[in-house]
């Protein structure tokens, strides 16, 4: 081949995955040294965008006739809150799992533990102030019509189906989705906007359990009184935040790591 043949090679070959590690770990780095103000007020706001998922799942289950295709198309709204929220570059706990990770993974010490602690200790806690914020707004303010609030308390009443051992199964697969919209974003970051409706509907076709975007749902059903504070404590966040972080960081980070770190 010619020198211009084989430039034209490297343009068109994907990116090798040491390459696409890099960039996530470089990534995870920035995040890693971020103030935590920026942090948490980044996070907040991810909290608050991904109650669009709910509110668009709602709108489309109350204009949307009793059919035995009426879910599958109700789950064409729960990407919009996660494409808010990823491309708008807001701190998701699901996310910050694996691009924290690498680093830790890279180098594995007591003060990068630490920092990862604390990465996910703000973005988390900020993640579920936003949603319990909006959803009380969105429960008790009259920000949207009767009907719309009864079909958002309709789609996120699924949740009261599941004990807390599904749910927490049910968590792992969306953990592992999640941390892949980081990990294929950064090999194909012109195809974000697909990638994340991709990956987040089949989150919702599949119905796996996201610890985020089911708080939404969760915090809604406990302003409305379908649910207590204790289930909503007991009986989804803290086995859907086991589920999602054995999915992202037991499963999709190790093995992402384990794929290259004989080549770095």
């Amino acid at each position: 081949m010619s020198p211009k043949e084989r430039e034209q090679v490297e343009e068109n070959s994907p990116a090798p995955a040491k390459v696409v590690h890099a960039s996530i770990s470089k990534q995870g780095e920035e995040e890693l040294e971020r103030p935590a103000s920026s942090l948490f007020w980044s996070a907040v706001a991810a909290g608050i965008a991904i109650m669009a998922s709910v509110s668009v799942s709602g709108a489309l289950h109350r204009y949307l006739p009793d059919a035995p295709w009426r879910d599958a198309v109700v789950a064409f709204g729960y990407p919009v809150g996660f494409l808010i929220v990823v491309l708008g570059r807001m701190q998701l706990f699901t996310e910050q799992t694996v691009v924290a990770i690498l680093p830790f993974a890279r180098e594995t010490s007591w003060r990068n533990a630490g920092r990862v602690a604390r990465l996910w200790a703000i973005v988390l806690g900020g993640n579920l102030a936003g949603t319990a914020a909006v959803t009380a707004l969105a429960a008790q303010g009259h920000v949207q019509s009767a009907p719309m609030l009864d079909g958002m308390v309709a789609v996120s009443a699924k949740l009261l189906a599941r004990d807390s051992f599904d749910t927490m199964m049910q968590a792992i697969p969306a953990g592992f989705i999640m941390a892949s919209v980081a990990w294929i974003r950064s090999a194909h970051n012109e195809t974000g906007f697909w990638v994340v409706l991709v990956l987040t509907l089949a989150i919702s076709l599949g119905g796996f359990a996201h610890v985020i975007a089911g708080a939404a749902e969760a915090f809604l059903l406990m302003w409305t009184g379908q649910a207590d504070a204790g289930w909503v404590i007991t009986g989804f966040l803290l086995p859907a935040l086991a589920g999602n972080i054995i999915g992202s960081t037991g499963l999709f980070a190790v093995l992402a790591h384990a794929q290259v770190s004989q080549e770095i």
